[in-house]
């Protein structure tokens, strides 16, 4: 039996979370995790209970009043975990597997018609695939898994045997889930998508033909560059058309392996499709090559089963009314830290952004959002929001470095991949999103708008073909409306001063230089 709150007051499992002060107990998942000694990534937020009579909150803690506080036992502290701090599965999931089956049974004959000794039950044969020595229930309404005031829930399915409404976003194979925060609220309470349509709309037909064609390419490039890559021209252009393509199939693991062909030009040194061995981010050591990782990648052996519940998880979410900035988050990130392939990731994550904001029509039909760009300019964020997740798990993770330079992984580690809290992730992606719709999209919308004037100025002005329009306005961009002296004595030497003045001032009046 475990002995929970027996440690001592200097002490503590959770190392990024300061000690607790004198009289303060543990309660929920941190007593779980503690009276279970139980290796799983901490919570970003933990409960205890105070000597106070008022609920704070202190750094990563979630300080409760005395009468908050649960008996001191397995039943006590779920039930507090469900009913204050939401669900965790990775919590849960190890704790059922450490327990004797009998302790849930005998919860629940308790209380047979318990809300949360139902939903504690369901829980429990959910995660470990075992049926109980228990009756199915008769009695009790059926009640939400999830508290949506605690995380967001998907279209519920009842469970009959528990009296229970399955609304959990995933499988049991893969359930990342996003606690409901203010900020998240203040996002979809924007409705982001209807805003980006409101601002294409104002837009002549080729206006938004060449936006689109523009940001396609920029994105592509971005995308690209994050990784750390210059490729040719000609391949970010086929990769921007393969992003313009998103959303038009379904996902399924031929597909990515697809799009991996596309990204990997030149495989000679890599192997396409599913990895066969480990796999990390991060770097060698300079003098031994031993793995530096900052990231390990999920075992190979669990590959299958982990793109399985992705792709079902993707399947169910795409035909719900779950918010589709929080679908891209779980299938997008989720993929990234599964990291299923040698190479190309990095890049697939990416797509898979635009993938669900398209198949889910977020963005106006035919125009993609930029997100990679808007990432790369908030790189340092970007690389912050992986690490929140990584670096809870690396020391969770045992691993042999191989002969090829790689990691073996010796422990199991398929739960890292399946359970785990996204908010961050979410937070990130919406905010990205959100710089997008307000700041990328009408400054580009903006930008061809003048172009536009300025253009059919030059074509009534001067008889010049679209080709040389388009690089005099280049010269002048570069040149905050002013055209070199380099560009006055070559490309542009037929123009007369008085000509060259008079573009300039038309420049600077659609533009507002200066």
């Amino acid at each position: 039996m475990a002995q929970y709150n027996q440690y001592s007051g200097h002490q503590t499992l959770f190392h990024d979370f300061p000690v607790l002060e004198k009289g303060e107990t543990y309660a929920g998942y941190a007593a779980l995790i503690d009276g279970h000694k139980l290796t799983v990534p901490a919570p970003d937020s933990l409960s205890a209970i105070s000597t106070k009579h008022r609920k704070v909150e202190r750094s990563h803690w979630q300080l409760y009043t005395p009468r908050h506080k649960p008996d001191d036992t397995l039943q006590g502290h779920l039930t507090f975990a469900l009913k204050y701090e939401g669900i965790d599965l990775a919590v849960l999931k190890a704790l059922f597997n450490g327990i004797e089956p009998q302790e849930i049974v005998d919860f629940v004959k308790a209380e047979p018609t318990g809300a949360y000794s139902r939903r504690i039950w369901f829980l429990y044969e959910w995660l470990t695939d075992t049926q109980l020595d228990l009756d199915d229930a008769t009695q009790g309404n059926f009640v939400p898994l999830l508290n949506d005031k605690h995380q967001y829930a998907a279209t519920p399915h009842n469970s009959k045997r528990h009296r229970v409404r399955n609304n959990l976003p995933g499988t049991r194979e893969f359930c990342p889930l996003i606690r409901r925060t203010e900020k998240l609220d203040q996002f979809i309470a924007m409705n982001l998508s209807q805003t980006a349509v409101d601002h294409i709309g104002k837009t002549h037909a080729d206006l938004q033909s060449r936006a689109a064609a523009f940001l396609l390419l920029k994105d592509s490039k971005a995308s690209y560059t994050i990784e750390g890559e210059k490729p040719a021209h000609n391949r970010i252009e086929r990769w921007g058309r393969i992003i313009g393509e998103a959303g038009q199939r379904m996902l399924s693991v031929e597909e990515l392996e697809y799009l991996q062909s596309i990204v990997i030009a030149d495989n000679r040194f890599i192997r396409l499709g599913c990895r066969i061995e480990g796999g990390f981010v991060g770097d060698h050591d300079r003098t031994t090559g031993m793995p530096m990782p900052v990231h390990i990648s999920a075992r190979s052996e669990d590959l299958q089963s982990l793109l399985s519940g992705l792709l079902e998880t993707y399947q169910r979410l795409t035909n719900s009314d779950y918010d589709a900035v929080l679908i891209a988050t779980i299938i997008a990130f989720g993929f990234v830290f599964i990291h299923p392939f040698e190479d190309g990731n990095g890049r697939l994550h990416r797509y898979l952004f635009h993938h669900m904001l398209a198949e889910k029509s977020f963005a106006p039909k035919g125009l993609v959002f930029p997100v990679s760009a808007v990432i790369l300019d908030r790189i340092d964020d970007y690389r912050l929001t992986l690490e929140h997740y990584s670096k809870h798990r690396l020391d969770l993770i045992e691993w042999r470095p191989t002969d090829k330079g790689n990691v073996e992984v010796l422990n199991d580690t398929i739960d890292l991949y399946r359970y785990f809290d996204a908010t961050k992730q979410a937070e990130f992606l919406f905010e990205c999103v959100e710089e997008t719709v307000n700041k990328t999209l009408p400054e580009e919308v903006d930008y061809l708008t003048k172009y536009e004037l300025l253009n059919s100025f030059i074509k009534i002005y001067i008889d010049m073909p679209d080709k040389l329009v388009d690089l005099l306005i280049r010269f002048l961009n570069q040149h905050q409306g002013q055209l070199s002296n380099r560009a006055r004595s070559k490309e542009f030497s037929a123009l007369t001063d008085n000509e060259v003045q008079a573009i300039e001032n038309k420049y600077n009046e659609i533009f507002h230089v200066g």
